[in-house]
């Protein structure tokens, strides 16, 4: 029997704190004017994507004491951006990373659930932690939690924010048939929790919205991040970019479900993605490499060595050969508020690395960070491109794409336009939403769903 398409998922990532996007190129517009979400985002609707995408960030980074040259700062609010969204679309999914380590559940639930209100059912919420005491001087309590705590206040968060949200249910308020006027339960959005990270008590004071919760995004990739993915999250973001890879993430998330009462297809796995399209693919790749070129200039690829070495590299060339000194493995960071100085858990093993591969290859200093750190994952002819992304999807790598543009607002009208109708052509991807709710879209159930118990139980 011949497997039937997999029906591909793809959603459009509004850039923030990047080294993806081409601010040297005229079409490059604001990350801050309203006009350039929503250009992005109703350009995602019309190609009828899942959701659009907004990360963010608690505080500025620093790097040698000055604000790190890629942030955008005087970025939006991420809720205030969503809600403005909600205005001026009509189905396409809004999705925002709160935090749940400097934030409190009953101002998060009350804030997902009006936004959900609003868009008629179309919120997300990717729940992150935050590891650094640096970040946390923004906040009263100050410090931060080591990473097991982290995952602990981040699921009890998580299940007392559930708490709330199910404190209302649909009959709650009802009409007397007598007099017309409306009743509620006295005990409509009354909660109660205590746990080790949060006592509280009172009323929900937001009724039940249209998906009854938001949709929950995780992006943890450490052991308990994949258990927390696979015990509590609908979608789980992925960072693998080959095929092998993306199919060992996806067979080992997904093989969590089961111990958790949960189905095959109740958790969605979506890596982001870049690309370049040309005419060609050799136009595509040429325009990949000056694309590649114009992200890393020679100040930002020592500023990215220098979260390896932790050391002050400016005197070194950018277009001359990797540092002969090891890097610093004390806990001074020379970058401060960067996830990626804890991406590299083996700062002398990936030192090392770097050194063979910029020998075996004649690379400088830039173009080791071009090539190890900024290769678009899809590159070539709308067709090309649109033939990767099915592979990967139909091959159990992924279930579909979060794409990030290099260009900021327009970046993602040509995939629109050229890569999007290859894909409806080839019946894996739709032509119309099947819902009004991101649930819908995603094809996940709602949490009121009878489904959903079945599975469960």
């Amino acid at each position: 029997m011949t497997k039937p398409l997999k029906q591909i998922h793809l959603a459009a990532h509004f850039p923030g704190v990047n080294n993806t996007t081409v601010w040297s190129d005229p079409a490059a517009g604001s990350h801050i004017e309203f006009g350039s979400f929503v250009h992005f985002a109703r350009t995602a609707e019309r190609a009828k994507f899942d959701f659009l995408f907004l990360a963010e960030g608690l505080r500025l980074r620093e790097h040698g004491g000055r604000i790190y040259d890629l942030d955008v700062v005087g970025r939006p609010d991420t809720f205030t951006v969503l809600a403005a969204l909600a205005a001026v679309t009509e189905r396409l999914g809004l999705t925002g990373t709160i935090n749940s380590t400097f934030n409190e559940p009953y101002e998060v639930a009350r804030q997902f659930a009006s936004l959900d209100h609003l868009s008629g059912g179309r919120s997300a919420w990717n729940v992150v932690t935050s590891w650094d005491a640096f970040t946390g001087e923004n906040f009263r309590r100050g410090g931060f939690l080591p990473q097991d705590e982290r995952y602990s206040r981040a699921k009890e968060f998580l299940a007392t924010a559930g708490e709330l949200f199910d404190s209302w249910r649909g009959d709650e308020i009802v009409a007397d048939p007598a007099t017309g006027t409306f009743l509620r339960d006295a005990k409509a959005g009354s909660f109660v929790h205590t746990g080790q990270h949060f006592d509280i008590h009172g009323r929900f004071n937001v009724p039940r919205s249209p998906q009854g919760r938001p949709v929950i995004f995780q992006a943890g990739d450490s052991e308990e991040g994949r258990e927390f993915a696979a015990s509590d999250a609908d979608a789980i973001f992925s960072r693998y970019a080959t095929l092998e890879e993306g199919q060992a993430f996806y067979t080992d998330v997904k093989n969590r479900l089961a111990k958790y009462g949960r189905g095959h297809d109740q958790l969605k796995i979506l890596p982001a993605a870049t690309f370049v399209l040309g005419d060609t693919d050799a136009e595509a790749e040429e325009l990949a490499k000056e694309v590649r070129r114009q992200q890393v200039s020679g100040a930002t690829a020592i500023r990215h060595l220098e979260f390896v070495w932790n050391r002050d590299l400016s005197a070194y060339d950018p277009d001359g050969p990797l540092p002969d000194i090891d890097p610093d493995i004390s806990e001074h960071h020379i970058a401060r508020g960067r996830a990626q100085v804890r991406m590299y858990r083996d700062p002398l093993a990936t030192a090392h690395a770097w050194r063979e591969q910029a020998a075996a290859n004649n690379w400088s200093i830039r173009d080791l960070v071009i090539e190890t750190g900024n290769r678009q994952n899809f590159v070539g002819s709308p067709a090309t491109v649109a033939r990767t992304i099915d592979d990967f999807v139909q091959a159990d790598a992924s279930d579909g794409f979060i794409l990030v543009p290099h260009l900021t607002p327009g970046g993602l009208d040509a995939f629109a336009d050229k890569v999007v109708p290859l894909l409806q052509e080839q019946g894996v991807f739709r032509t119309e939403y099947e819902g009004p709710t991101l649930r819908d879209h995603l094809g996940i159930a709602h949490p009121d769903d009878p489904r959903r118990a079945r599975v469960a139980s």
